[in-house]
């Protein structure tokens, strides 16, 4: 693996970004403060922290931010939740950002498994 690119969780965490920042382009101009902001930020927050751990070329700083994306990937979800119990989002759509959120956190999780292993 030469480039944080080449993961496969990476690019998926880039689509998830790309789709809640098209989900979100449809919330009220109120929310852009609210959880449109919030929604965003945790989206390219999963992304972000993968290349930042991977830039760091430690393994002990890689597997840091792995942790904070996973968090980042919870906390995603959780805000879609709220999204869809207050209207903004329906039922399948948080079915599917939550499906994607799951995802994204099992592929962490194993690469957080198999770099432990290398230690």
């Amino acid at each position: 693996m030469n480039s944080y690119r080449d993961l496969k969780v990476w690019q998926a965490a880039i689509e998830l970004a790309v789709e809640c920042y098209t989900l979100t382009g449809k919330f009220p101009k109120e929310e852009i403060y609210g959880l449109t902001s919030q929604i965003r930020r945790a989206a390219t927050s999963i992304a972000a922290n993968i290349a930042e751990g991977h830039g760091r070329e430690l393994t002990g700083s890689f597997l840091q931010f792995l942790r904070i994306s996973q968090g980042s990937s919870k906390e995603l979800e959780t805000h879609m939740l709220i999204a869809q119990r207050i209207g903004l989002i329906g039922e399948y759509e948080f079915g599917q950002m939550a499906a994607r959120c799951d995802e994204i956190g099992r592929m962490i999780r194993a690469l957080i498994r198999s770099l432990q292993e290398k230690q």
